[in-house]
């Protein structure tokens, strides 16, 4: 498997509508896999691989679009104060717990600055146990590049994003890093082409790398609007909660038991005879699976599915461990088992 590819996706900063440089990445590795490939307003990548052989009854072929979301979560510049430390606003849901003492990454158009996380207020030796006990929202943390107040003003804007600072690391049969949501489905939407490699398929392929997927699934919405598939995948992680102190019922996927075939969450509800097409064909080909639901949470299907006039949608997913912090964990035949499922039924779609 081509882990330096998912290495380089998941290292490169991009949090929402600032996902210009992993776009720069995906289209530096996709020459030649698509028959066009152009970027639309919001940003999305929009690649189109044309049926390479025509329907019997002469018909259109059919639309098959992949969504797969180039954004991670992080942080915009909101103000900086007369000392240098900057105040920034969450782009994407954080568990606050999750950001003490955090090493990240400040990136405007043309530089990058290494800087640490913390919590505004006074650190643990000089604080009252009440203190202690506090548990701050986003917007109380504040960055410190170590810069003083009118160097940070001379090269910070307003709007500059901050990523977590933590490299993409091996350990067992796991993979390690930040931004695993979702430069998973980035990779995906790459080695699935890859992998069908010159297949004769039948259907028209759409792999929409899109923008603003953490902050509502926006550019999934522009782009399944001008491509109006017949079927959308929603290529995304999903919780994989197999951990201690997580009720069995909620632990949505297990590690190592395959590729999860999303069927519901609270964006959209998948369709039915798509998932059971899905699903036999995972039987057939012997690659291992797993039905998937969340109670919460949405995923870039959704947009296809209500797009125009509407599309059949359902999710195929990788479980993910720990997920929104620096330390998102796959199991590596999981992400093989969904790049094989995607790869084979575009063959057959």
């Amino acid at each position: 498997m081509n882990i330096d590819l998912l290495r380089r996706l998941c290292e490169t900063p991009g949090v929402p509508g600032h996902e210009h440089r992993v776009r720069a990445l995906i289209l530096s590795e996709i020459e030649g896999l698509f028959d066009e490939v152009t970027v639309d307003p919001m940003g999305s990548l929009l690649c189109r691989r044309d049926a390479r052989r025509k329907p019997e009854d002469g018909s259109a072929p059919k639309k098959v679009m992949l969504l797969c979301h180039m954004d991670e979560i992080g942080f915009l510049v909101s103000h900086i104060t007369d000392k240098g430390f900057l105040h920034v606003q969450p782009v994407g849901g954080f568990d606050p717990r999750n950001l003490f003492s955090r090493r990240v990454l400040l990136t405007t158009d043309d530089a990058a600055f290494k800087g640490v996380m913390n919590p505004g207020g006074r650190p643990i030796h000089i604080s009252s146990p009440d203190e202690r006990k506090k548990v701050p929202e986003p917007d109380e943390f504040i960055i410190d590049i170590g810069l003083s107040g009118d160097e940070a003003k001379d090269k910070i804007r307003i709007g500059d994003m901050v990523t977590m600072d933590e490299p993409l690391i091996e350990i067992g049969d796991k993979i390690v890093s930040k931004a695993l949501d979702n430069r998973i489905a980035c990779w995906l939407g790459i080695e699935a082409i890859r992998a069908l490699g010159d297949a004769d398929h039948g259907c028209e392929i759409h792999v929409a790398f899109t923008s603003q997927e953490e902050v509502g699934l926006r550019g999934a919405r522009t782009a399944a609007y001008a491509i109006k598939p017949d079927i959308g995948l929603g290529i995304d992680t999903t919780l994989a909660c197999d951990t201690p102190g997580v009720p069995e019922q909620d632990r949505t996927t297990v590690q190592g038991e395959g590729f999860g075939l999303h069927v519901k969450d609270s964006s959209f509800i998948a369709d039915r005879e798509l998932v059971k097409e899905l699903e036999a064909l995972a039987e057939q080909e012997g690659i291992a699976f797993q039905r998937t639901m969340l109670r919460a949470g949405g995923q870039d299907g959704a947009a296809a599915q209500q797009a125009a006039a509407g599309a059949k949608a359902v999710g195929i997913v990788v479980g993910t461990r720990y997920i929104h912090t620096v330390t998102e964990m796959i199991h590596r035949d999981d992400l093989k088992a969904a790049r094989d499922i995607i790869a084979a039924y575009l063959k057959v779609a």
